[in-house]
């Protein structure tokens, strides 16, 4: 079908459901003459009579039924189209609850949501600093943004970036003692690691968090691995090379599956892996600190 042929049919289907032209012109927002007009030129197109105008009005007669549910059914997805574009087009607004690790939460999104702020005014971001894994079947939170090797079968998203791992010392030291990571940092690819490969007599401390263990690292307590960028953008400390195979793992940015298409949550999750992905280069440890 035209275009021509639709923007025609529309107004027969007017007149059907209105029963008069009067009617369909009032629905339609136009004036007698044009809807009179454009059901002749349907009509001439078409070779076929749609209506059987009486004194009582226009009524379809059975043989033109169909035409007239088919019609139906043209304008509902016209419409439903129309509907989806202007979800596209609308202001993000809402509230998204978006959870991740103190690293990235204090060195990668807090900018990213500032940001965010200022493109989506409308937009709430609650931002759950968290190093274990929420519950998002539980809706303790809307996206998560998470170092992974893959994701769970019952999350939904894609990976944004690569986090690469270093090790790092106090700058001008040469400690051989060790740092070592504990709860969910302790199984994160660099915790495992130290675990597999540093003797358990040589690691002084531990701590939870690589926000914490950068600054212990940065007191003289030893040697720390964590994400590159967290210890190269640290001006007390420096760079350790030859000890650490190549260490990284996927940043992946998921909803759970029952909360992906919900349109705010979907679009901030769009926005959030663009974001993401746009300081690969920083979060692989490709960048230097400036």
């Amino acid at each position: 079908m035209t275009r021509e042929n639709w923007d025609d049919l529309r107004f027969v289907l007017a007149v059907a459901e209105e029963g008069s032209v009067s009617a369909a012109a009032r629905r339609l927002g136009v004036n007698h003459a044009t809807v009179l007009r454009r059901v002749a030129a349907y009509e001439e197109a078409a070779g076929l009579v749609v209506f059987d105008r009486t004194a009582r009005g226009y009524s379809v007669p059975p043989p033109m039924g169909r035409l007239i549910d088919a019609a139906r059914e043209v304008d509902r997805a016209v419409q439903a189209v129309g509907r989806a574009l202007r979800g596209t087009l609308a202001p993000l607004s809402g509230e998204v609850r978006v959870t991740s690790t103190d690293s990235l939460c204090q060195s990668v999104l807090a900018p990213i949501v500032a940001r965010l702020r200022v493109e989506s005014p409308h937009l709430n971001v609650e931002l759950l600093c968290s190093n274990a894994h929420l519950d998002l079947a539980r809706t303790h939170a809307d996206i998560t943004v998470r170092p992974a090797h893959a994701l769970p079968d019952d999350l939904v998203g894609e990976s944004a970036a690569v986090l690469g791992f270093g090790l790092f010392r106090k700058r001008g030291t040469a400690t051989t003692d060790w740092l070592g990571l504990s709860g969910p940092a302790g199984r994160s690819r660099i915790g495992r690691w130290i675990e597999e490969n540093v003797d358990p007599a040589r690691i002084v401390a531990r701590a939870d968090s690589f926000l914490v263990l950068r600054e212990l690292a940065a007191a003289g307590l030893g040697l720390a691995g964590m994400p590159d960028f967290i210890g190269a953008e640290h001006p007390g400390l420096e760079r350790v090379t030859g000890v650490l195979p190549d260490l990284a793992v996927d940043i992946w940015v998921a909803s759970h599956s029952d909360l992906a298409e919900i349109p705010r949550i979907a679009a901030a999750r769009s926005l959030l892996t663009q974001a993401v992905a746009e300081q690969a280069a920083r979060l692989r440890g490709e960048t230097e600190a400036a």
